[in-house]
């Protein structure tokens, strides 16, 4: 065969190796995580002074409660029950203690915008700056005038006052200087759950979500173990109003998803059920009644204001005055109780001012004795708390 002929003439492939046989698919997995998402809603760059109105009108709620809706001490301010001496007035004002769960709600809301892309540092230093200086003012103030002036409450051992600097007496068994320091103490929990849980790992909405989902499934199971401890611990009464808060400034945030509704929703009928039976009493129990269905309607309507600023329905609220609104609510909320019962006693019995006028000039003097606290203490003070405990983290860096 010539050369030519072996380059034209094909030559034979090898014989192939067999193939292995190819490996079935593995079967899809169910992903149980849930999708973080990115934001849908541009956010306005103003502060939401919508909020900061809410916070003052459930101070107000507060304050109302504790002037003309309730006994106890106030009555030997007035020199008899508040229901005697304002028979149409407080009948509205015994609804007004709904609005510590209106506050729960907004601080919800607004921990989790405060929060969004902070360290765990940035938290803390934050809410200790945010607390402290005008609750340390506070306490001082009404420990003086306790004994100035004993009307206003009977004065402490200083071994329990000393504890009421640390926020903790309610679980450490002290009285309280401060009436009002119950609900402080449900805000630190919520703000250490919260930290331990989201923030440590960074806020997102995924975490957020979670966090929701099985904070109220904690809930559920504390009130089936029905145990002092978890009760302590998961806030089983109080959880649906900072779920509701979280949930819905997600949707502010991220815009509406059914998920987001479903938590709110869930949220408003667990909530409205304790303060049914918490504040709700059936029976002839002194001389203040509340309707059970005035107090689920008072509840729709703090979810409906929250969620009418997440959908961004008050946009146009943006006067300036509601910032200042919002600045006097945290002093104004302190100090409104012990003092106010002092200045009903002063203005209505000493000089003989008619009842509302005393309510009014009750209130307009707390709120003036706010804004003392608020610039004289909270502005010069909280700043610069925060500044030496970031320096101090710098130092131990």
């Amino acid at each position: 065969m010539s050369a030519a002929d072996q380059a034209t003439t094909p030559v034979p492939a090898p014989a192939s190796a067999p193939q292995p046989e190819p490996e079935p698919e593995p079967a899809p997995r169910l992903k149980l995580s849930l999708p973080d998402r990115t934001e849908v809603r541009p956010r306005a760059e103003n502060r939401l002074r919508a909020l900061d109105g809410l916070r003052l009108l459930a101070a107000l709620m507060v304050c109302f409660y504790h002037y003309a809706g309730k006994n106890g001490e106030v009555a030997s301010s007035w020199h008899q029950s508040p229901a005697d001496k304002f028979p149409t007035l407080s009948q509205m004002a015994t609804y007004g203690s709904l609005g510590v769960q209106f506050f729960f709600l907004i601080s919800g809301f607004v921990i989790c915008m405060s929060s969004w892309g902070k360290s765990m540092g940035d938290f803390f230093r934050s809410r200790v700056s945010r607390l402290y200086p005008a609750y340390w003012a506070a306490i001082v103030l009404v420990t003086a005038a306790c004994f100035v002036a004993p009307a206003v409450s009977a004065p402490l051992r200083s071994d329990e006052v000393l504890v009421n600097f640390t926020m903790l007496q309610q679980p450490m068994g002290v009285p309280r200087v401060l009436g009002v320091d119950w609900t402080l103490w449900v805000e630190v929990r919520f703000y250490a759950l919260f930290a331990l849980f989201v923030v440590w790992k960074g806020v997102t909405y995924r975490r957020v979500v979670m966090f929701c989902i099985l904070w109220t499934l904690a809930g559920v199971f504390a009130r089936v173990a029905d145990h002092p401890l978890t009760d302590q611990l998961v806030m089983r009464d109080h959880a649906p109003y900072f779920i509701g808060g979280l949930a819905l400034y997600l949707i502010y945030r991220f815009g509406s998803d059914l998920l987001l509704w479903g938590i709110v929703v869930f949220s408003f009928l667990l909530g409205q059920r304790y303060s049914v039976t918490a504040l709700w009493h059936p029976g002839p129990q002194g001389a203040f009644h509340r309707n059970p269905h005035v107090i689920e309607l008072i509840v729709l309507v703090a979810f409906v204001a929250v969620a009418a600023v997440a959908l961004g329905w008050t946009s146009k609220a943006n006067w300036r005055w509601l910032t200042v609104a919002g600045a006097l609510t945290y002093p104004f909320y302190l100090i409104h109780e012990h003092l106010g019962w002092f200045f009903i006693r002063v203005l209505y019995r000493e000089f003989g001012l008619s009842p509302y006028l005393t309510i009014a000039t009750t209130i307009l003097s707390m709120l003036g004795i706010a804004w003392l606290l608020h610039k004289f203490v909270e502005k010069p003070f909280g700043p610069r708390l925060r500044k030496a405990l970031a320096a101090q983290s710098v130092r131990r860096a």
